[in-house]
């Protein structure tokens, strides 16, 4: 056991945490710039502790590295890292993610003029978003092969209801005055889609896209466990734990972070420009 990196973790904690409590109390807590500094602060005070933490009370590396070791690892593997992320995330999730969200978004308006879509495929759609991953994945790898394409089969499975779910409860958010004011103008039922209700729902149908943000990366690398070809973020991870390179698992698990808090962002960054209208996005 080293103390001095056991003692030097707690004092860098405590003066992050007086910091960020100084800049809360502040008078430019407000401000963009505040807002920004806190979280990057609090995250480095984790890297830093966590990095103490291993080297201090001597963590050997199967069990958790630390982070000076998974960003080495990190540095060296740049090509590989690359490779099973345009497999995973590029061909896999956001092949999937835009199909799945296209077609539940068709889906939903279709609902939208069918009493009996909206009766019969909802109760089915639920009872399929309740199969577990675990279940559905293998039998979409042997329906579409081990290369990216089943992977975004499963993707399109597991995006397309929380997608469908929102579009209808967002088309259904108008109120029955505003219907009635478009019939007094004599609007179609295209021009009140356009004009009104998809307008109306389009924080409904940004919360099902960021949903669908998260769940595309999890279910394109999950997928990778049953069957893939010798690339991809599910399969170097399933792989690298089984020759206890948690090294490499973790610079894995540091890609999928990025690339999801980076896809969640730029989604998040679409919203506010087209629902700036909404009491979510004021402030």
């Amino acid at each position: 056991m080293s103390w001095g990196w056991l003692i030097f973790a707690l004092v860098f904690w405590a003066a992050a945490y007086a910091l960020n409590v100084r800049l809360a109390n502040s008078s430019a807590s407000g401000t963009r710039a505040v807002g920004l500094a806190v979280p990057i602060i609090f995250g480095i005070t984790i890297l830093v502790v966590w990095e103490g933490l291993v080297r201090g009370l001597n963590v050997p590396l199967v069990i958790l590295p630390a982070p000076s070791a998974i960003y080495a690892k990190f540095v060296t593997s740049v090509p590989t890292l690359w490779e099973d992320f345009v497999q995973t995330f590029i061909k896999g999730a956001m092949t999937g993610y835009i199909i799945g969200c296209g077609a539940a978004f068709i889906t939903a308006v279709l609902i939208d003029r069918s009493k009996f879509l909206q009766a019969g495929l909802l109760p089915v759609g639920n009872f399929i978003a309740a199969l577990p991953i675990v279940g559905t994945a293998p039998i979409l790898v042997m329906w579409f092969g081990f290369d990216w394409e089943s992977k975004a089969a499963v993707v399109v499975v597991m995006v397309f209801f929380p997608m469908l779910v929102n579009t209808v409860e967002g088309l259904a958010a108008t109120t029955a005055m505003q219907r009635d004011l478009m019939s007094t103008y004599h609007a179609s039922y295209l021009q009140t889609l356009t004009k009104l209700r998809l307008p109306a729902a389009m924080p409904f149908i940004f919360n099902g896209l960021k949903i669908s943000t998260t769940l595309a990366l999890i279910g394109a690398i999950v997928a990778e466990f049953f069957g893939s070809p010798i690339k991809g973020m599910g399969f170097r991870i399933s792989t690298e734990v089984g020759k206890l390179g948690l090294d490499m698992v973790w610079a894995e698990i540091a890609v999928a972070a990025i690339a999801g808090s980076a896809f969640y962002g730029a989604v998040a960054l679409i919203e506010k420009g087209v629902t700036f209208w909404h009491p979510s996005q004021r402030g």
